[in-house]
């Protein structure tokens, strides 16, 4: 395994795991390194200093900062009371909205351009500080 640190188009910096070089390079070229914060698929690797791990180390499954525990917290929460619809997101948050589904809460995945016309179509939506994707 190797870490990397990473930086987006937009100055967010972070860091992900991969199991190679070779793995980072063909995640990157299939476009599924992404932003942790935004989502932007312009990341490139940033300046790294060599590490020694410790064995104050946090392991590699618990959350580095107070910020990443809190989004850790509400995935969970979100997860545990609402239904995931996938990609049918726009369609179904449309149809609850219309009447013409059950009220509940749900997330999934929609296009940019999709969750825009929700919007300025009077039904809420909200992006999740998070991505499905296995990437990062």
């Amino acid at each position: 395994m190797i870490r990397y640190d990473l930086k987006c188009s937009k100055g967010h910096a972070f860091d992900s795991w991969f199991g190679s070089s070779a793995d980072y390079e063909k995640l990157k070229a299939a476009g599924m390194v992404a932003c942790s914060v935004c989502g932007d698929e312009a990341v490139e690797k940033a300046v790294m200093a060599p590490r020694v791990s410790t064995s104050d180390d946090h392991p590699l499954s618990s959350p580095a900062t107070a910020a990443e525990q809190m989004v850790r917290e509400l995935r969970k929460k979100i997860e545990a009371n609402a239904e995931y619809v996938g990609e049918n997101f726009a369609t179904e948050a449309r149809k609850i909205h219309e009447g013409d589904a059950p009220e509940r809460a749900i997330y999934g995945q929609t296009k940019p351009e999709d969750a825009r016309s929700l919007i300025e179509d009077g039904i809420p939506v909200l992006p999740l500080p998070w991505s499905n994707r296995k990437s990062n």
